[in-house]
């Protein structure tokens, strides 16, 4: 076998070994973001709203608000530059307001304005509504809200945000 091919296999071999390790890492970084997003570590949640942020966000606000879509939408002002953003939410109605579960605690941005500002305006199935008296309440409060599809991935969720109607 000519030197030249003996090379080229021990080269492909190499590469081969760094694409497994890589592909290694990848599959180990997501399971450990997985894990520490259900055991509610910050790391873990700031990576996952990072992406919902970056990645998921963008693809909801295609439909969101909108009849028959999943994600309703929470138009909200930012606490210190006033500008105004449009975040699509999980969001279900109550019998006075509406509710939104709380995946990354009160981390986000969204949350801390609305609390801030202590109203804001939904878009939910097609609808504008003015809300108004935010609360940070346990998910067991709401429950009874969410459909059982909702409930199996709520999981590890412990907080929801209660938004009244606006008088």
């Amino acid at each position: 076998m000519p030197i030249e091919a003996v090379a080229s296999m021990a080269a492909m071999g190499v590469i081969l070994s760094l694409l497994l390790v890589v592909l290694a890492l990848f599959v180990a970084s997501v399971i450990a973001v997985f894990v520490g997003f259900r055991m509610r570590a910050p790391w873990a949640l700031d990576v996952m709203r990072w992406m919902t942020k970056l990645v998921f966000n963008p693809y909801q606000m295609r439909r969101a608000g909108q009849p028959g879509a999943y994600a309703g939408v929470i138009e909200h002002r930012g606490r210190v530059s006033g500008t105004a953003y449009q975040t699509p939410v999980g969001i279900r109605p109550t019998d006075d307001g509406f509710v939104i579960a709380l995946p990354y605690d009160t981390r986000p941005d969204r949350v801390r304005n609305v609390l801030a500002a202590g109203t804001a305006t939904i878009t939910y199935e097609g609808e504008r509504h003015e809300v108004a008296g935010p609360e940070v309440l346990p998910i067991e409060w709401a429950l009874p809200y969410f459909t059982e599809k909702d409930k199996r991935g709520i999981g590890a969720i412990t907080q929801c945000l209660r938004l009244r109607g606006a008088p």
